[in-house]
């Protein structure tokens, strides 16, 4: 089972139209693939059309009230499942704080789930907390989606030096860029000088209309969408991701 935190310090960068879309198209390659939504604002969870159906699941999940394999919903697409979120996903740093091993805490729980799926996909909520350290133990690789802007670029930075001085490897961290305007020279400028020190996947994502009809549409670009430049860019990127990531 391989593990990807779709993760950036930042909101607004395009993480959950990332995670939705790459983990539709892993179970279309034939993995069984859970998403697990861990961002209270449920945005996962609402373009696979689910809800959580315990009263504070989240919540129950990491204090262990509730079994993840319980919580594991079905959606509407072949070999793809979900791990709803709700408010009280907001709590998960305090119940983490009272823990003790919290940072093992999300790869305890997913170490259940290893002869169910082949690939799970994190949808983190942004930011720096005990929550993300336990995403950063338990993930294989951290797949930080990146605005090619200068603020987004020093979040990077950021999360880069963070995991230095928390014991994280660093090797484990992907980026990409996202919401790419090619109408923006800084884009471009950005986008080179990045690629030169290949920190960077090569693929990424454009900033089109396609990809913010998802929260129409309440469904991953690839079935609405197919034949969009959108779309054909994330199945590059989930093909780029495949032979970097997968042993």
């Amino acid at each position: 089972m391989i593990t990807l935190a779709i993760y950036n310090l930042k909101g607004g960068v395009g993480k959950t139209a990332s995670a939705v879309n790459l983990a539709f198209l892993s179970a279309k390659e034939g993995y069984k693939t859970l998403v697990w939504d861990l961002d209270p604002q449920g945005s996962a969870s609402f373009y696979f059309g689910s809800i959580a159906t315990v009263k504070n699941e989240s919540k129950k999940l990491l204090n262990g009230e509730l079994e993840l394999s319980e919580a594991i919903q079905e959606t509407n697409y072949d070999g793809l499942s979900i791990i709803p979120a709700d408010l009280s996903a907001r709590h998960a740093d305090l119940l983490l704080n009272d823990m003790k091993q919290s940072k093992k805490k999300i790869a305890s729980l997913l170490s259940g789930l290893k002869n169910e799926f082949d690939v799970v996909i994190l949808d983190c909520p942004p930011g720096i907390s005990l929550l993300h350290e336990a995403i950063f133990v338990a993930a294989d690789w951290i797949l930080m989606p990146n605005i090619p802007t200068t603020l987004s670029i020093r979040s990077y930075d950021t999360v880069v030096d963070y995991c230095k001085e928390n014991g994280v490897d660093t090797k484990k961290i992907k980026c990409f860029f996202s919401m790419v305007d090619h109408r923006k020279n800084l884009h471009h400028e950005v986008m080179q000088e990045f690629y030169k020190d290949k920190i960077f996947l090569k693929s990424y994502i454009p900033y089109l209309s396609d990809v913010e009809k998802m929260g129409i549409q309440e469904a991953p670009l690839e079935t609405y969408a197919r034949s969009s430049y959108a779309a054909q860019c994330y199945r590059d990127l989930w093909k780029e991701i495949r032979k970097n990531c997968f042993g």
